[in-house]
């Protein structure tokens, strides 16, 4: 058996990064993509490895030499490869696929180990391996039956997003046997390369033999296993968090704050959102909307602030929409940029990062849960002189709740103290009864012209990618004020529009909070069965857990991502003191049991 690597090709859409090199010298957390694949061969019983080279190809033959000395590698050289495609490239190797049994791979992939051993290790003579379409994947498709017969390719212009569930993606990784290349795959290539020309695809022939079901090739899908294309630098930045090692992995992905949909297989239990709202008559209602939404511009605040008193049932006057909470909250701390702030720690590290060190006035409560009472916040900060007082509630991320009468002796001790109060919601609805535990009512901040109320509409309503989140007060002039910081297309037709829409669906998000509750409850006793953790019992979307032995928070988030699981380390976190936490989103039902199964399986 042999290897034969393509490896002619430009790369032009790497930019700089393939500007004096071809792409298989490209490196991926250190390590080149030739490197890696010779590696990767070295462990079977090859009699030789042919590598087709063209762009900046004598580069890579004096890399070959210099590092693979004892190596029997071959080069064949496309002299036209800026005008030709990989047909040609491995039309010129022709000979070699004749000669003998080989494995045929493209050098802008990068694979695991265990995606060629099944190649390799298959009794199937001739296979191309597939894997199970995700909305990342790009280019040649293919439908297979349950006996895994190719029963059609299709091209990138054929695809169709409403059969996309039916697709497998060619992985670009192939074996022939010396006899499917020599009767079937060569002889067609010749007549489509002279019929067709050589600014082609070699898969086209595959597709050509499929139609006239005259080929023993089989699909072999490679289930979980990793692999990327590498053709632009966002690609790039994927496989490197894909591949990385194991110590540096959570990181990289815990830096991207977000954009995990990039990586389909990862579950995500960091970041917080609603798993039953929307429910599928919405989405069906917005993705009906796409077309025109998309096309159209949204309106400005005078109507997105109609529609968010309209969404909560407050005066208009009294609230400003935000692209996402994480403006306002911008926005509102550059407002107290002079005075001294208190700071109920551990909090959702956006507030205190807006202020200046030595605005902030710590409060750290001295229970176990992190809990704490508005009397004991009264008295502590009863003689610091305070502006501004922070309160998110449920807190973030302990998940403890301050009942609403009592949020509101604290508004009225703070109105005598001449104190603002900002209270974040943003995770009140997954309170039980939330219904009544909201501030979010025109008589209360009628009453309380000191309170201001953040909340994010992303977390309980299921809708991060939106950007949607308010601030309301019945101070107008500073709703006024905060109008003119934002600008005035600061949120998109989408946000907008299911602002207008949500009231038809009020029902079913209030069935969505029930239901979540019950599902939150299960899930709190399931983790309390895991030995190593002690669950703080939580009001909120999240559970704050001490990892009381066998790992620090650190090892278990190292552990949890090698299995495709992501979760947050508040062991680094202020005012932790060296304690071992981290926090548990709450998602569905089947989700909570996948978490569960792994930690039981570390326990």
């Amino acid at each position: 058996m042999q290897a034969i690597i393509l490896a002619a090709g430009m790369g032009r859409r790497l930019g700089e990064l393939t500007q004096n090199n071809t792409k298989c010298m490209l490196e991926v957390n250190g390590v080149r993509l030739i490197d890696r694949y010779l590696r990767q061969l070295s462990k079977y019983s090859l009699d030789r490895i042919v590598i087709v080279v063209g762009y900046e190809g004598q580069k890579l033959i004096d890399y070959i030499h210099a590092n693979y000395p004892d190596k029997n590698i071959e080069f064949v050289n496309n002299p036209i490869y800026d005008k030709t495609n990989n047909i040609y490239s491995l039309a010129l190797a022709k000979d070699y696929l004749c000669a003998d049994d080989t494995i045929l791979m493209e050098s802008d992939l990068i694979v695991e180990d265990g995606i060629i051993d099944k190649l390799v290790n298959h009794t199937d003579k001739d296979l191309a391996l597939v894997a199970k379409y995700e909305q990342w994947m790009d280019g040649t498709m293919v439908r297979i039956d349950d006996n895994r017969r190719i029963l059609q390719f299709i091209p990138k212009a054929g695809f169709r997003y409403e059969e996309a569930d039916d697709y497998y993606k060619t992985v670009n990784i192939y074996k022939f046997s010396r006899e499917f290349s020599s009767k079937q795959y060569i002889p067609f290539l010749e007549a489509y390369c002279k019929v067709m020309g050589n600014n082609e695809y070699y898969e086209q022939v595959l597709s050509v033999l499929t139609l006239l079901q005259n080929t023993t090739l089989r699909a072999l899908p490679i289930g979980n296993e990793k692999w990327y294309e590498i053709d632009d630098v966002q690609d790039l930045d994927i496989a490197s968090t894909l591949f990385s090692e194991d110590k540096n992995r959570f990181q990289l992905y815990h830096k991207r704050y977000g954009g995990f949909w990039r990586f389909p297989k990862l579950l995500d239990f960091c970041y917080l959102v609603n798993p039953f709202f929307p429910n599928k008559r919405m989405r069906d209602e917005i993705r009906n909307n796409f077309d025109t939404l998309l096309e159209s511009y949204p309106s400005g605040m005078g109507v997105n602030s109609l529609l968010a008193g309209k969404y909560f049932g407050i005066k208009q006057d009294y609230v400003v929409v935000g692209n996402g909470a994480a403006e306002l909250i911008k926005v509102v701390m550059e407002e107290h940029t002079n005075g001294r702030v208190g700071v109920i720690f551990p909090t959702f590290d956006e507030y205190p990062n807006r202020l200046k060190q030595e605005q902030i006035v710590q409060f750290i409560p001295t229970d176990s849960n992190f809990g704490y009472t508005a009397d004991e916040l009264m008295e502590y900060y009863n003689d610091k002189q305070l502006s501004l007082l922070m309160l998110v509630n449920p807190d973030n991320p302990s998940g403890h709740f301050m009942p609403k009468a009592d949020v509101l002796r604290l508004a009225a001790w703070c109105d005598k103290k001449d104190i603002k109060l900002l209270v974040d919601e943003s995770f009140v609805d997954f309170t039980e009864e939330y219904e009544k535990n909201s501030l979010l009512h025109n008589d209360i901040l009628a009453s309380n012209r000191n309170l201001m109320v953040m909340k994010s509409i992303s977390k309980s309503y299921g809708v991060p990618g939106l950007r949607l989140g308010v601030f309301a007060s019945s101070d107008t002039e500073l709703i006024q004020k905060i109008k003119k910081e934002v600008s005035i297309w600061n949120i998109n037709s989408f946000g907008e529009f299911y602002m207008q829409i949500y009231g038809k669906y009020e029902n079913d998000y209030r069935k969505a909070c029930r239901k979540f509750c019950e599902v939150r409850e299960k899930f709190y006793e399931d983790l309390k069965q895991i030995d190593f953790l002690r669950v703080i019992p939580s009001q909120a979307n999240y559970f704050l857990c001490e990892v009381t032995s066998k790992y620090t928070s650190a090892e278990l988030c190292e552990l949890l991502i090698e299995k495709d699981i992501i979760i947050s380390n508040c062991g680094k976190k202020k005012h932790m003191n060296g304690r071992n936490l981290v926090r548990l989103a709450v998602r569905d039902e089947a989700d909570n049991a996948r978490l569960v199964e792994v930690l039981k399986s570390l326990a």
